[in-house]
């Protein structure tokens, strides 16, 4: 049984065999759940299902890493024994979550390749896996590292993420394409039915750099990065670094020629209007509701009047008017991905959007009061 009195950094000793540490058991678990972001869920390689724990001058690492991001943490812990260990991610957060004392004390013992953990009259042994298998992270110590307002990288992150693929089969189109410039950081993403690009200006300034960086690593960014004025950027070698108080991520850039998404953005339009994007945007989510099975929701535009509408077969049908500036002469009627538009709508942070059509067969924009987002979205052909 461990005895927390053993617990003494003055006398931490360190080695790569062992480890002996006494955390705080709200920090294990919040970062521990931070980490586990990170894990990988293919069994077949077993390490990188477990999270790396390294104890060092007064502080204990939490690592994560699938090979396309890495997530790593540091607390504050009394070091006795500073080694590193692999343990098995998932059980390690739900131990920690459930410890009943306020403290726990972790021991390795390597010549049984266990893990024990006590808090209070709890007491676990985990086994564990060799930490040389363990991926080999980027060292921050030795990266330069350029810091970014967080608002920024945030909003435009958050603005362009959803319109990322998820079809793996064309890697450079689940990427978001990256450029931070002078003044201003820019990013693209499309997933070949839809595009959204935007520009937020930049108080700071910024190094010139443009990488593919998955929607998935900079999504996970916006979530550790939630309460904080600043991020700190460094690139190595093929991957990208960002740090956030004493939490990273660490993500491969994509390799590949992401779209020239100027090219694809018409240059005129046939019909302009400015609607009302929260009144739209939930008519849109109420007749959405009958648009299952990729049934498309229509667009009917005609003297003065918007009519939206969706019909599956077999579930039912919905239809919803609303007055708009629209004055041609010959009406018009567009089909769009029900889930597509709501997220364009949803993106643009002002009470007008500016609906930019050309034909029923030719993509739609969609803009806000300033011109720093655009959201481009292809049609369904309608049948009938």
């Amino acid at each position: 049984m461990i005895d927390p009195e053993m617990i003494d950094p003055e006398t931490a000793t360190p080695t790569l065999d062992a480890l002996l540490v006494r955390v705080s058991r709200e920090l294990l678990a919040e970062t521990a759940a931070l980490v586990a972001r990170g894990l990988s869920s293919r069994a077949s390689v077993l390490v990188l299902g477990g999270i790396r724990l390294q104890a060092e001058a007064e502080q204990l690492t939490l690592s994560a890493t699938d090979m396309e991001i890495s997530l790593r943490a540091s607390i504050s812990a009394d070091v006795a024994t500073a080694g590193q260990v692999v343990v098995p991610g998932r059980l390690l957060l739900d131990i920690a979550r459930v410890l009943p004392a306020e403290t726990a004390v972790l021991e390795y013992v390597p010549e049984e390749s266990v893990l024990t953990i006590e808090s209070g009259a709890a007491r676990y042994r985990i086994h564990t896996y060799p930490a040389e298998d363990f991926p080999t992270l980027p060292d921050i110590e030795t990266l330069t590292l350029r810091p970014v307002e967080r608002t920024a990288l945030v909003e435009t992150i958050a603005r362009v993420g959803r319109s990322a693929s998820r079809d793996e089969s064309r890697p450079v189109l689940t990427g978001i394409l990256v450029r931070f410039e002078a003044d201003k950081i820019v990013m693209a993403a499309t997933d070949s039915y839809r595009l959204a690009v935007k520009e937020t200006p930049c108080a700071s300034p910024l190094e010139d750099v443009e990488a593919i960086i998955p929607a998935r690593a900079l999504q996970e960014l916006v979530r550790i990065a939630s309460g904080a004025e600043e991020v700190q950027l460094g690139m190595h070698e093929n991957q990208v670094v960002f740090g956030v108080g004493s939490a990273w991520l660490t993500s491969r850039r994509i390799d590949g020629q992401f779209p020239n998404y100027r090219q694809l953005l018409p240059e005129r339009f046939e019909h302009e209007l400015v609607l009302a994007r929260e009144e739209l945007l939930d008519v849109v989510r109420r007749m959405g509701l009958l648009a299952q099975r990729n049934s498309p929701l229509r667009l009917r535009f005609s003297q003065g009047e918007l009519t939206v509408s969706a019909q599956t077969q077999d579930v039912g049908e919905g239809r919803e008017s609303l007055p708009v500036p629209y004055h041609a002469a010959e009406p018009m009627e567009i089909g769009f991905n029900a889930e597509f538009l709501r997220d364009g709508l949803d993106s643009i942070d002002s009470p007008s959007v500016r609906f930019k059509l050309i034909s029923p067969l030719r993509p739609a924009v969609l803009e806000g009061e300033t011109p720093d987002y655009t959201y481009l979205i292809m049609p369904i052909r309608l049948a009938g």
